[in-house]
């Protein structure tokens, strides 16, 4: 029972049910159900089909709880003051845009497949997170960190994306009720008004004027985020209501929603699949945008600010062990997927970009896991060398 209660309070708590539940989605698509499994997707619960249920309503929560955590950061976290979002700010916009680019040099031949150049830009804050708490001290705090304010603003920058890029055609009635409902969340803000009932009544009103505008409903998980109160007071006590809604949600996300996600889109069909496949463009492009641009974008801007001395090696760090948690950042699981789903229709390109992102996420976490234990290994030794010389003076 300790085991249990261990491991769903461990930070890579997450990751793991997130892999496994992508197994299973992956195993049942390639098995005799295969068309129960799709079917079961498919069916009607109410006014929308299961899939859209997850796609469009429950990754809205989970793009309720991402903008929470970044406006928490930006207030009263690692990015709250314009000298902290700084690195991890440029090394994200990088590490956005190099796998953008090599996707598009390597699709650039197939103008059909050119719109998937979003989806090796993200990073999967649950599994990377993951990967590196499972090698526990021998990563520096510092590094955690990095990786930490790296990612959500690397999710930060994914919501623009998505709402900039990914976005077809508009409904002008929707836009304008939805715009009202913002404008009131912004009123009762500034009146600091504490109370969920109001927010909630309006981030479903808000939510549904964004699903019928032909923005990607998600969107309006992120807006409502932006309103929720830091702070306040009521009933005459102080109170976090952003900190409150944090709490609520998190475990739903992390133990349900993430995990149900990864179930119903990795289901990847591999009948017909063969070695030529591959070589597939989308295939290419992704696995090679993540494990490859990733690290260049990450780690190459890292490297030329240190040695342009603009800012500080990070403390306690060696370069390895920055090259690892680069590495990590081509894990683009969750994100990678979402924005698969927006750039192309169901077919072979989406099934393509699935495995390229299977392809890319996996070489990349496990290059990253060796980097890293590797690094952290000779970090302790050395450590060990200067504690056994300090010792010797004394």
């Amino acid at each position: 029972m300790n085991r249990i209660v261990s491991f769903f309070t461990s930070p890579s708590a997450g990751g793991v049910l997130l892999f496994v539940a992508a197994v299973v989605g992956v195993l049942l698509a390639n098995s005799p159900v295969e068309s129960l499994y799709h079917s079961l997707l498919h069916a009607k619960l109410g006014p929308l089909s299961v899939e859209l249920w997850i796609n469009d309503v429950a990754m809205a929560v989970f793009f309720l709880f991402v903008g929470l955590e970044v406006k928490r950061e930006m207030i009263d976290g690692e990015l709250n003051t314009n000298a902290k979002r700084f690195l991890p700010g440029i090394a994200a916009f990088f590490g956005l845009l190099m796998p953008a680019l090599i996707y598009y040099f390597i699709v650039g031949y197939h103008p059909e497949f050119i719109h998937g150049w979003g989806i090796p830009t993200a990073t999967d804050i649950a599994f990377a997170i993951g990967i590196v708490s499972l090698l526990g001290s021998r990563v520096p705090i510092a590094m955690k960190v990095f990786l930490t304010t790296l990612a959500v603003m690397d999710d930060l920058m994914a919501i623009v994306i998505i709402a900039f890029f990914y976005t077809t055609e508009l409904h002008t009635m929707y836009l304008f009720a939805a715009a009202v409902i913002v404008l009131i969340l912004f009123y009762i803000n500034r009146m600091n008004y504490t109370r969920p009932v109001p927010y909630l009544v309006l981030g479903v009103a808000l939510w549904f004027c964004v699903f019928q505008s032909g923005i990607h409903a998600t969107l309006a998980g992120v807006t409502l985020a932006a309103f929720i109160p830091f702070s306040g007071t009521r009933d005459g006590r102080q109170v976090s209501p952003l900190s409150d809604w944090e709490h609520a949600l998190g475990n739903w996300v992390t133990y349900l929603i993430i995990p149900v996600f990864g179930f119903a889109n990795a289901g990847v069909s591999f009948h017909g699949f063969t070695m030529d496949s591959f070589a597939h463009p989308v295939v290419l492009g992704v696995a090679v945008g993540l494990v490859v641009g990733k690290q260049v974008g990450v780690f190459g801007t890292l490297f030329v600010l240190v040695k342009t001395k603009l800012v500080e090696m990070p403390a306690k760090t060696n370069w390895l062990q920055v090259y690892g948690i680069a590495l990590c950042c081509g894990i683009g699981f969750t994100m990678s997927l979402f924005v698969s789903l927006l750039a192309f229709p169901p077919g072979e390109a989406q099934e393509m970009a699935k495995v390229g992102i299977f392809l890319g996420s996996i070489v990349a976490g496990i290059l990253g896991y060796i980097v890293l234990s590797l690094a952290g290994r000779n970090h302790q030794e050395e450590a060990s060398e200067d504690d056994m010389v300090r010792g010797q003076n004394i």
